[in-house]
């Protein structure tokens, strides 16, 4: 049995393509590669049900330090309009799957992508641009099943794996192909088109840019990004309120060696991160910020644990103050 190795985002277009590759027979494998910001949450086991839906299995592949180290911050085709790579990631996740062919004993790789779905990634020239970049411009084991009567055939189709005839020929930013195909298929519940990457986000551009302005960004720094109101105090502590039971929750759950975690003792509040190194000063500072965001009155104290130090201050008198501190304005 031939067997292929399939770029796996979870959403529709990814889904369809498999599909036209399992109903002709193929073994295929979904590859979900995990570069760290494709959401605030695991969706692991959606991802899993979906690949499972289309007759695939599932194999996450975390890159997030090699994507940080060797594409984040110097992709050869530069950024979209906020900190998203968007050419050299999708390059680089194809030359990652073509580097597992081998070990699964598949002969071919396919992704979801549609000609002109996405202004960067998924132009006919950037199409172009990502196979070229990811070493494909003579093997040709890149099959795009969505979009494939629209191009030369592939190697795939060229040695009769796959029946050419019943790939598609869509391009542009319709869905009107892709949904009468779900409705055939069955499927009841699949993500909505938008890309989901936190990368195309100008809030995760900013906060990106804060860290390296401050230090290294390292694959620590990812989760942390996710979370909470962003502060950069006057000595250049950063400071990390949760906004809500979601990230007070996450954010107890985080480990960075740079941060410690505050919380305050005498009434219900926030979970906040601080920087390690932080001066007297800032975490004075920051324990005010903190209580602020409690229903603390602006003449009482309370306690802020800041790590193993507790600090009695008093709540600025409105959110105005610390307002001034956000990385975000």
């Amino acid at each position: 049995m031939v067997k292929a190795l399939a770029l796996f985002s979870g959403g529709l277009d990814s889904m369809i393509a498999i599909k036209l590759m399992t109903e002709q027979g193929i073994d295929v494998t979904a590859l979900h590669i995990d570069i760290g910001f494709g959401g605030t949450t695991d969706k692991t086991k959606l991802l899993r049900t979906r690949a499972a839906m289309v007759g695939a299995d599932l194999e996450v592949v975390n890159t997030r330090e090699q994507f940080i180290q060797e594409i984040l911050f110097n992709p050869k085709y530069g950024y979209g309009k906020h900190f998203n790579p968007c050419i050299d990631c999708h390059a680089n996740m194809f030359r990652i799957a073509l580097s597992l062919l081998k070990k699964h004993n598949a002969s071919f790789i396919i992704t979801g992508e549609v000609i002109g779905q996405r202004p960067m990634s998924q132009r006919s020239e950037a199409i172009k641009n990502v196979t070229t970049l990811a070493n494909q411009t003579e093997d040709g084991l890149i099959l795009r099943p969505m979009s494939a009567k629209l191009m030369s055939p592939t190697t795939p189709e060229i040695k009769g794996w796959v029946d050419r005839e019943k790939l598609l020929g869509i391009e542009g930013r319709s869905r009107e192909v892709q949904l009468r195909l779900a409705e055939e298929y069955g499927f009841e519940e699949y993500e909505s088109p938008g890309g989901g990457c936190l990368l195309t986000e100008a809030a995760m551009a900013t906060k990106i840019r804060d860290v390296v302005a401050h230090g290294t960004f390292t694959v620590n720094d990812i989760d942390i990004l996710k979370y909470g109101r962003h502060l950069r105090l006057p000595d250049g502590a950063k400071l990390i309120i949760g906004r809500n039971k979601e990230d007070n929750i996450m954010i107890e759950k985080l480990h960075h060696p740079d941060y410690i975690l505050a919380k305050t003792t005498d009434i219900a509040g926030p979970s906040s991160l601080i920087s390690k190194q932080s001066t007297a000063a800032d975490k004075l500072l920051a324990a005010r910020l903190i209580l602020t965001y409690t229903k603390t009155p602006h003449e009482s104290e309370g306690g802020i644990m800041i790590g193993e130090e507790k600090l009695q201050v008093k709540p600025f008198e409105d959110k105005s103050t610390p307002q001034q501190y956000f990385i975000l304005k």
